[in-house]
């Protein structure tokens, strides 16, 4: 993959570890953590994904929760959480209400759904208003939100690893015919 245009805006990995507050925190010292390869970025890019559809800001949290453990670019996997935002929220949403109809086979889901009225100028409003709005969509919902992070977790992963596999073979290809 394109390393050195990614190398331009992440931190160096001795920079992080020097830092003062990373420093007394060992288990961030895992070289996978902070660079760029092929499974920790596959690996981040699916956390990212499943981790973006955790509800309100704890988005970021998990992925860094889930990152550690599993021994992916941390960064990589906070910065993939940012799919989701106001103007996707909603669609995603939906997509997840429709994926959860279809799993659990309710082709008549009785919900009043009302249109979302958000308040664009009182954050704890708006937030109330789409908790409110997902609680009224019940199972289908919840069962398509977790359905969901599953399945973009691991065709992000899968399709990461693709990509990055499809590159180095066109490299190496490129390279061959090259040779005198």
């Amino acid at each position: 993959m394109p390393r050195r245009f990614f190398r331009k805006y992440l931190p160096d990995a001795e920079a992080v570890r020097s830092h003062r507050l990373m420093r007394s925190l060992g288990w961030l010292h895992h070289p996978n953590l902070w660079h760029l390869n092929r499974r920790s970025v596959s690996r981040a890019v699916g956390i990212g994904l499943f981790s973006g559809l955790v509800p309100g800001p704890l988005q970021m949290l998990a992925a860094i929760l889930l990152a550690v453990p599993l021994r992916a670019n941390v960064l990589v996997a906070m910065a993939t959480t940012l799919y989701t935002n106001p103007l996707t929220i909603v669609p995603l949403y939906l997509l997840a209400f429709a994926y959860g109809k279809f799993i659990l086979q309710a082709e008549h889901v009785a919900v009043n759904i009302q249109p979302l009225d958000l308040h664009w100028f009182n954050f704890t409003l708006s937030l109330r208003e789409l908790l409110d709005w997902c609680l009224a969509m019940g199972k289908p919902l919840a069962v398509g939100l977790v359905a969901l992070a599953v399945t973009l977790g691991v065709v992000g992963t899968v399709a990461v690893r693709l990509a990055w596999r499809i590159y180095v073979v066109v490299k190496w290809n490129r390279r061959r015919a090259a040779r005198p």
